[in-house]
């Protein structure tokens, strides 16, 4: 670890969103290595460098004295700040340039002077501790001194935060997360217990056990314990898709966290000291608990609320209306035809202030969700029609099947900045109607959100086909919205697109059914192969071959592994960068932690990024936010940044964030849900037998609008059918539904209230 101090020279690159800046510095200190020293002279005969961080001051009113390491960058050696803090001369013009810095909210080069002109050196004694004497000066109002006051609570805050970690070379995009989830206590927590961090989703225990390990803290600190128990909760959410953890399973899973870094045996935890600990957390609502299932207090509240409004819209029934006329004008103008159980959805969705739509590929979903929305629009021309999905790709293809431009992501419908995002104002959805595409991608916290920003008489029709892969979050929503019985569902199980001959949906129907033996032919092939190189070698052939057909974005690789073996996504990705689009000196490239990036590459989002700017092709600012699944194309390519182009819309990424991409040629089955393509390959072998599901081939060859190709053995096809999931997930969502629906349709009687306290 470094320390050097330094006044700001020049923005060489800064992200407002993301706030990773990349400065050029000045500095009179000679221990600055000779490689990072700008060779210009400066009139100033001071030593210019670069440095690279998170919200660093741009302003040459002060010097700053900045904590962290000197690294060799791709462009040359750089100043990695880990944490700085200002050096305020306790002089008129030093505190006069502090505070014209813009480093405080509220306090601009006019305000600074007339504070300092009236407390000189005492400015910032004011400011700190009696604060309400600045509105002694012409311009504080009661909202602008709020306004600073919290800037420079927040400034000292972040600085103290800072400070604490700065000897655990976290980096300050760590920091930064850690202050957003605590708020200015942040500092004075971790002082207290660094075991606070594991409330933080991405925190593992482990990696704070480390911490304290670290800084010679006391592993019996019972907040140590607390930790286990959140980590061992929050980490079944993540990995495992529960919402509760059984009270047993988890004191086990605690347990042997926390006796891995006490290796005696006299000293290690016992249970009935994690079970006493557990009891307190219930018994402080720290954590919940029902039917001895054990739940993060917000988990379970997302769970309890989703099923009271559920079971509230699936009481309420909307007035008949006179369809049939309707539904004649609608099939002539769309030149349509519906089939008795359609019309029977059709029916049933004017019926019911909640209902859903579910079945396999081709089975017309678009059909009939086109037809309800004409047939509404008709009815209702005053109504304001909303449609949602859970991802852009996914929202994209829903505006393309129903006709409709203004589908959107249902983050973006609802005004959601993330779940790791700390407290959201509820925006309620101005909508009377709702329609959610893809449903089965929507996990509980987006469930939550989505009904909790409905307006009572909004009516909400979800689509989706049961039968794919899981959220990728935790939950089982739209299963349990289908078996909990109170929820009118409309089963589409008649084939009807891509015609007779095709025999992608009828495969995707034999799969679903557990019938193993499928049919082969032009649209449809499995190409044998025995072991991963084989099957990667031929992969490559076909992918070549199928551009010749198509374009690149409609050809995908869709594979069960991510990293392991020839046939995996990291693998076949860089086989086929280097096939596709290989090294050349006309095309630039950009490497930073093993990802390597070249101009032309199909590159995918894997995290979500509510903050990335987007602009269009003229450069104007378009809608923020790139999300987990997207894929792109890299445009441009230049000194530590990459430009990227996701369907009309750019964004940047400095050399900090190409974390966030990875190539797309080839990517997981998990990671294609809610996207459509021309061509899907996808290897499947015996070695891929832990991930082998029904849902999961499945949900990879209903990902085809025209043609799948299998390459493997027939006998990981066998096994892929033959195994129905992956395990059922830990929710209640279904259960609790039925009760409020009972408890709420009985609502006067004892009987109700006790059902509604059981439901709670």
């Amino acid at each position: 670890m470094s320390c050097i101090t330094a006044a700001y020279d020049k923005t060489l690159f800064c992200n407002e969103a993301g706030k990773y800046c990349v400065l050029r510095l000045k500095t009179a200190d000679p221990m600055v290595p000779e490689e990072a020293r700008d060779r210009y002279r400066f009139a100033d005969h001071l030593i210019r460098f670069v440095a690279v961080g998170y919200d660093l001051p741009r302003t040459g009113t002060i010097k700053m004295e900045l904590d962290g390491e000197w690294i060799n960058g791709k462009y040359g050696p750089q100043f990695q700040v880990s944490s700085w803090h200002e050096l305020v001369p306790p002089t008129i013009e030093g505190i006069l340039g502090y505070l014209s810095s813009g480093l405080l909210k509220g306090i601009g080069p006019k305000t600074a002077g007339e504070i300092v002109q009236r407390f000189g050196t005492d400015s910032l004694h004011v400011i700190e501790n009696q604060p309400e004497k600045l509105l002694s000066i012409r311009g504080i109002t009661e909202e602008k001194l709020e306004e600073i006051k919290a800037g420079y609570a927040e400034s000292k805050a972040v600085r103290d935060l800072m400070t604490v970690l700065a000897p655990f070379k976290l980096t300050p995009k760590t920091a930064m997360k850690i202050y957003e989830h605590f708020g200015p206590d942040g500092a004075a927590l971790l002082r207290k217990s660094f075991y606070q961090l594991c409330q933080i989703p991405g925190f593992g225990f482990r990696r704070v056990d480390a911490i304290v390990v670290k800084s010679g803290g006391d592993l019996q600190d019972p907040m140590r314990v607390q930790g286990a128990l959140f980590y061992a909760l929050e980490k079944s959410r993540s990995e495992g898709g529960h919402l509760y953890l059984e009270a047993e399973k988890l004191l086990g899973e605690a347990l042997m966290l926390l006796n891995e870094k006490i290796p005696q045996l006299d000293q290690r935890l016992q249970r009935p000291q994690l079970a006493q600990e557990l009891r307190t957390m219930v018994e402080r609502n720290v954590v919940a608990s029902k039917k001895g299932n054990i739940y993060l207090p917000h988990v379970f509240n997302q769970e309890s609320e989703t099923a009271r409004k559920v079971a509230e819209m699936a009481l309420e029934r909307r007035e008949p209306v006179k369809l049939h006329p309707v539904m004649e004008r609608v099939k002539g103008r769309l030149g349509i035809t519906l089939s008795p159980r359609q019309c029977e959805g059709v029916e049933m969705v004017f019926r019911h202030n909640l209902s859903i739509i579910t079945g396999g590929p081709g089975t017309g979903k678009s059909t009939i969700l086109k037809a309800v929305i004409e047939a509404y629009r008709e009815l209702y021309p005053d109504h304001a029609i909303a449609l949602g999905a859970p991802t852009g790709k996914a929202s994209r293809r829903m505006a393309e099947t129903t006709g409709m431009g203004n589908a959107a992501t249902l983050h973006s419908l609802l005004g959601l900045h993330g779940e790791d995002s700390g407290w959201q104002e509820k925006k309620q959805l101005e909508a009377d109607f709702l329609v959610v595409d893809e449903a089965s991608m929507v996990d509980m916290w987006l469930a939550y959100q989505l009904f909790a920003r409905l307006k009572p008489e909004t009516k909400v029709l979800i689509v989706g086909d049961a039968d794919q892969l899981e959220s990728v979050g935790a939950g089982s929503v739209f299963r349990e919205l289908i078996q909990c019985g109170v929820v009118p569902v409309t089963v589409l199980d008649q084939i009807f697109r891509q015609g007779s001959n095709s025999l992608i949906p009828y495969n995707a129907k034999f799969i679903r059914e557990g019938r193993g033996q499928l049919h082969y032919g032009r649209d449809f092939s499995l190409t044998e192969a025995e072991s991963q190189e084989e099957t990667a070698a031929l992969i490559r052939v076909l992918y070549r071959g199928a551009l010749n057909c198509t374009a690149m974005g409609q050809v995908q690789i869709l594979t069960p592994f991510r990293a392991t073996g020839d046939a995996s996504a990291n693998s076949l990705n860089t086989a086929i960068q280097a096939e596709i689009n290989p090294p050349d000196i006309s095309k630039p490239e950009l490497s930073n932690g093993g990802r390597l990036f070249r101009l032309g590459d199909r590159v995918m989002q894997i995290k979500n990024d509510y903050d990335v700017a987007l602009y269009d092709e003229d450069g104007q600012q378009a809608a923020a936010g790139v999300f987990n699944g997207e894929v792109g194309v890299v445009s441009r390519v230049q000194p530590g940044m990459i430009t990227v182009c996701f369907d009309g819309r750019y964004a940047d990424y400095p050399l900090e964030s190409l974390g966030e991409l990875e190539l797309a040629y080839a990517t997981t089955i998990h990671k294609a849900q809610g996207s459509e393509y021309d061509t899907v390959i996808v290897p499947i072998l015996p070695a891929h037998r832990i991930l082998l599901s029904r849902n999961l081939l499945y949900t990879a060859i209903t990902r085809a609008k025209r043609r799948v190709v299998l390459v493997g053995m027939k006998k990981a096809i066998c096994m892929a059918v033959g195994k129905c999931g992956t395990g059922k997930r830990n929710t209640l969502l279904g259960e609790r539904i039925r009760l409020y629906y009972q408890a709420l349709s009985l609502r006067d009687s004892q009987t109700s209230r006790e059902e509604l306290k059981n439901a709670s």
